[in-house]
């Protein structure tokens, strides 16, 4: 979470982070409930987010990151229309089965896979990709997880060329490395940050 805020933070372009877990976690929004995360997941690691949302396990999905600086075209867009526009690109890659959810399904709980929202993924009618946006004054950041399990190999290889014409591939600057290590410093790794409400 804290690299994601560097990277939105110091980005000069559109940027796509692909990354897994290395241990089974689950990442909740900004303001959930902390005692009812941990009591819901226990055996995970909780990790707040600094976008919205419901809660996500993570350990077997794939989870991205894409960021979009103001002076992209994108980041113009309403919340509702970029969130389409991105999932639209990953429910092609699932060919005819992969369908954007019309509208928000009744919420049935906290977690974010159990309750569909408008322009969420769908595969064979359940929910397989999610995410949450925050918009701040550096750009659009937009956190994601696919959950289609013998897929996400397939995933990880095509959504980078589905989500841009040209691409780049490049290593972590120092700079960033060390804001990000600021940012656990400072908020991700404290607990008043991850037990705030």
């Amino acid at each position: 979470m804290a690299l994601d805020e560097a990277l939105l933070r110091t980005a000069n372009g559109p940027l796509l982070r692909i990354y897994r877990w290395e241990t089974a976690a689950v990442s909740f929004g900004y303001f959930s409930k902390f005692q009812e995360v941990a009591a819901a997941w226990p055996g995970r690691e909780p990790v707040r987010r600094w976008t919205g949302g419901g809660t996500v396990p993570h350990g077997e999905d794939l989870t991205y990151t894409l960021i979009v600086p103001q002076d992209c075209p994108v980041f113009a867009m309403g919340a509702l229309e970029s969130y389409r526009l991105i999932h639209e690109c990953i429910a092609n890659l699932l060919g005819g089965a992969g369908v954007l959810a019309e509208a928000a399904a009744e919420k049935v709980s906290d977690a974010c896979f159990e309750n569909p929202a408008r322009h969420d993924v769908l595969y064979a009618g359940r929910k397989v990709a999610g995410a949450a946006q925050r918009r701040t004054k550096f750009g659009l950041l937009h956190q994601g997880s696919i959950q289609c399990g013998a897929r996400d190999a397939f995933l990880r290889k095509q959504l980078p060329e589905a989500l841009a014409a040209g691409l780049l591939s490049r290593e972590l600057s120092r700079a960033e490395v060390l804001l990000a290590e600021q940012l656990v410093h400072d908020r991700y790794g404290a607990e008043i940050w991850t037990r705030r409400f």
